[in-house]
C-alpha cells in the first residue's frame, strides 16, 4: 500500500486484505517482467556483438515488422490491447537498436518511443 494512501473508514478489513493480496501478486508479476527484460536484453547484446563483428547495420526495419505483427497477435490472443503491446516493443526495439549502435562503435542519442 502506498504510504500516503488513505482508507476510508468503511473500507473492511476483507477489502483491504484482498488488495494487499491483489497487489503482492502485481509487484510478483512486476519483479518478473523485469527480471524477463534483463534475460531478454542478455540475448539482444549478443546479437549486437555479433552485428558488430560482421559489420551488419544495428536495426532490422524487417525484423522488427514481423516482430511487431507477431506481439500484435499475441495481445489479441491474451486480450491484452494490440495498441499498448506495439508500443511497449517499440520502446524496447529502440533501446535495443540504441544498443546495437553504441556495440558497433557509433554514438546514438537515447533512444525515443
Amino acid at each position: 500500500m502506498a504510504v500516503n494512501e488513505e482508507i476510508p473508514a468503511d473500507a473492511g478489513q476483507d477489502a483491504i486484505d484482498q488488495l494487499h493480496s491483489i497487489r503482492e501478486s502485481i509487484d510478483n508479476i512486476d519483479a518478473a517482467l523485469i527480471h524477463l527484460l534483463a534475460e531478454r536484453f542478455k540475448f539482444t547484446q549478443q546479437v549486437g556483438r555479433l552485428k558488430a563483428v560482421h559489420g551488419l547495420p544495428p536495426a532490422d526495419p524487417g525484423r522488427e515488422l514481423e516482430q511487431i505483427d507477431r506481439l500484435r497477435n499475441l495481445a489479441v490472443e491474451a486480450h491484452l490491447d494490440p495498441a499498448f503491446a506495439e508500443k511497449f516493443l517499440n520502446f524496447v526495439i529502440a533501446e535495443v537498436i540504441h544498443h546495437h549502435v553504441r556495440l558497433a562503435g557509433g554514438s546514438a542519442a537515447p533512444a525515443t518511443p
